[in-house]
């Protein structure tokens, strides 16, 4: 196929994707009772306001809470997409409220809603939570890939050549940039980023200092462009850049709704950067005089003539005068906001924000692009003049619903795309995390043994001799199980078997751990097994421990690292269905975590009929870390 023809494709591809995601959605929420969606897990009812306030950026928020005794599993999460309703017989839903999750912990979430004012219907009757379809990002993509097929000239068309490889991209030649604190590998790819025309590409794999390498370039090229764009595919990801570039005393303008902005980033979203300027005062003095002068204007009075109405208009005629002057005053603190910013960030979909729909940027960084649609890189893209993608494509992929449309392509990214057609990639082999014992299967299975040990890596003292362990729970008869609710699968005898593990080994070393405030991680690439693991752990007598404890998805801990790093793998059956524990890449984000120890525990009659883990295996066994769990048991 030519490059139209990949790209038409592309798009058939998405809307695959879009329609099986509104199918699962559908499945969920619509055309079903306020019990099946609690079951289902995307809806909370009922549900009690507990608190109301004026957030950020002047949005309101209320907190809710949701029956303690509720203890049903559920799949909301910071920045979903919300619906607060009022559900007036029980079965049929009158009143809306959209909002964003910002906070949620346990029985209680916070929610940013979208509108200026508290629904009249808040304190009526029940209230509930449904998890709502976002429908804007397919848009959005869509939108973007139909402009990048339209493309038959210009900087675009040519990106999309060299993208997929009928054009060359070209790197100037000429001075050699070095920055202190840098080493070889990442100050070749510091040159590269620079002296790129069209595209450059940082493949970052774990440990060697992908962010800080990033990081100083974007400051760079900021320095030398004045303003770039700064993207990734989540919230998250672009939150940790924002802070990154704060800490080097960039200025740095995060956009984005503020429920989706965490930690320190959050002072740098555009809402607290205008609520923090010196024209804040008098916009806020406009706006209060404005909604004064409307509630007197609407005023019910019981005589009301001509007079009355004449008032009543001339009073509503300065109300909007006012709220008018209130938007200038707010458009200019924005574009000053705007102008000034050194760097602006978002998310790949937030980059057609409406304040830069119509801005074109020289550059634009994209982090994480090994984990992004390639739909979504091209909304960037295309107000850029050239491109620099940072990530590494072999951890964590996309996230895609439909198997059909990642078989098909949709699993392909343009960050591979760049990689495969073009000569521009740096790989940095300088890993900063792992122990070598820690770090030599995954630089072997995945980056061709060119991953090497920092020096202050090989200085890093073990805190036993056995940096990997496998603990193999063959012939247990740890046989898996399946969550009726959520349909998630979990192993609570291994689930036991790893926390006993781990409890011994905490007091063991609790010297070492205690002393030096070492990390410990747990994953499982399953949430019923995490929810397993956190409910045993929460039994144990470790509070001395807790504070150093963290229990997730391995999607939870990309780009994380842990001192110490337990996985339970969970699957063990007589057929050996491994399900998604097929994604490679997701296993090698798990075993990358950890500096100093790292304790698998797994099936090997399950696991070792797949390729990767009969690998594992072989390698464990090899440097002396297997271990068969009947050990553990006797």
């Amino acid at each position: 196929m030519d490059i139209q023809e990949q790209l038409v494709k592309l798009r058939q591809l998405l809307k695959i994707e879009k329609e099986e995601d509104y199918r699962q959605y559908q499945d969920k929420i619509l055309h079903t009772s306020v019990q099946d969606r609690k079951t289902e897990g995307v809806c909370w009812y009922p549900i009690q306001i507990q608190s109301h306030r004026i957030g950020t950026g002047e949005r309101i928020v209320i907190q809710v809470e949701k029956p303690i005794e509720d203890e049903t599993s559920h799949v909301f999460q910071v920045g979903s997409v919300v619906s607060l309703f009022h559900n007036l017989s029980h079965k049929e839903r009158a009143d809306y409220a959209g909002g964003v999750v910002s906070y949620i912990r346990k029985n209680v979430m916070k929610i940013v809603l979208n509108g200026s004012d508290l629904p009249e219907w808040i304190h009526d009757g029940k209230l509930g939570v449904d998890l709502m379809f976002d429908e804007g990002t397919y848009r959005e993509m869509d939108k973007a890939i139909e402009k990048v097929i339209d493309a038959d000239e210009g900087r675009l068309s040519e990106m999309k050549e060299i993208f997929y490889g009928t054009k060359s991209a070209h790197i100037r030649g000429g001075h050699n940039y070095e920055s202190i604190g840098l080493n070889s590998m990442q100050n070749k790819a510091l040159t590269n980023i620079i002296n790129a025309e069209d595209l450059a590409i940082i493949h970052g794999p774990p440990g060697t200092g992908k962010t800080t390498t990033l990081v100083q370039a974007i400051k760079e090229v900021a320095e030398i462009e004045k303003q770039v764009l700064v993207c990734a595919p989540s919230n998250a990801a672009v939150d940790l850049l924002v802070e990154r570039l704060s800490d080097q005393g960039i200025d740095v303008l995060r956009l984005g709704h503020p429920a989706r902005v965490a930690g320190a980033a959050l002072e740098k979203s555009l809402d607290f950067r205008i609520s923090s300027h010196q024209q804040y005062k008098r916009l806020k003095d406009v706006r209060k005089k404005s909604q004064e002068l409307k509630k007197v204007g609407l005023r019910y009075k019981r005589n009301f003539g001509s007079a009355e109405r004449k008032q009543r208009k001339l009073i509503l005629d300065e109300a909007r005068s006012m709220k008018l002057e209130a938007d200038h005053i707010e458009h200019y603190i924005t574009m000053d906001l705007l102008n000034a910013a050194a760097v602006v960030a978002c998310t790949l979909i937030n980059a057609n924000h409406h304040l830069i729909r119509a801005r074109e940027f020289k550059t634009v960084f994209i982090d994480e692009a090994s984990q992004a649609l390639e739909p979504a890189c091209w909304v960037p893209i295309i107000k850029s003049n050239r491109v620099v993608l940072a990530g590494d494509h072999f951890q964590l992929p996309p996230t895609i619903k439909s198997l059909k449309a990642a078989k098909q392509g949709l699993e392909v990214t343009l960050f591979e795309k760049g990689i495969n057609n073009q000569s521009v990639d740096v790989m940095l082999e300088e890993q900063y995390r792992m122990h070598p014992g820690l770090m030599e299967f995954s630089s072997h299975v995945f980056y061709k043994g060119q991953l090497k040990a920092a020096d202050q890596v090989l200085a890093n003292p073990l805190i036993d001799d056995k940096p990997f362990e496998f603990i193999d729970t063959a012939g247990c008869g740890f046989d898996e199980k399946v969550d009726k609710t959520s349909l998630s699968t979990y192993n609570d005898q291994e689930a036991k078997l790893l926390v006993t593990h781990l409890e011994s080994f905490l007091h063991t070393h609790s010297q070492v751990i205690l002393g030096n405030g070492k990390t410990i991680g747990i994953i499982a690439p399953y949430k019923a097994q995490i929810n397993l693991l956190k409910e045993l752990i929460d039994d144990l007598e470790l509070d001395d421990f807790r504070s150093l404890l963290s229990v997730n998805t391995v999607d939870a801990f990309q780009g994380q690292e842990r001192d110490v790093i337990y996985i339970s793998l969970v699957r063990s059956n007589e057929s050996g269905e491994i399900g998604f524990l097929k994604e490679t890449r997701r296993l090698n984000v798990a075993i990358t975590r950890s500096k100093v120890k790292l304790v698998i525990f797994g099936d090997s009659a399950t696991l070792g009929q797949h390729a990767f883990f009969e690998k594992l295996l072989t390698y464990v066994d090899k440097i002396e870390g297997y271990k068969s769990a009947f050990e553990l048991m006797s």
